[in-house]
């Protein structure tokens, strides 16, 4: 497996252990919809949340969370919608971003609550 893939489902591990660790029940884990991929689904009380994991061995070039960019977020809020269309759900849903580097035997976790905001429109 090419490094970068060990790296990221490294973190995604972290990254669920985290969430565990703050009261979120892991949903779904690596759930796709055509091309679209939803890292990790959860529920945070009556939330739905849908969270990126980035996951970086340095944060050398930037923050992992700054590759989430607007075609990212587009590409997160497709997969959440047809997440919550094809389950039927009706929960507030919410979108974070847990941004992991892991540098040696050092780990820093940044979780960022209400990450983005879709608009009106932007499902499409």
């Amino acid at each position: 497996m090419a490094d970068h893939i060990t790296l990221g489902k490294k973190g995604e591990d972290i990254a669920a252990k985290h969430l565990s660790g703050l009261g979120y029940q892991i949903v779904e884990r690596n759930w796709r919809f055509e091309k679209d991929e939803i890292d990790i689904i959860a529920m945070d009380g009556e939330f739905l949340v849908f969270v990126e994991v980035k996951t970086r061995s340095s944060n050398w070039y930037g923050e992992p969370y700054e590759a989430v960019d607007d075609r990212k977020e587009k590409l997160i809020v497709r997969g959440a919608e047809a997440y919550v269309v094809k389950k039927d759900l009706y929960n507030e849903v919410r979108f974070d971003i847990v941004s992991i580097v892991i540098d040696g035997n050092k780990q820093t976790i940044n979780h960022m609550k209400e990450a983005f905001y879709p608009g009106i429109g932007e499902y499409g």
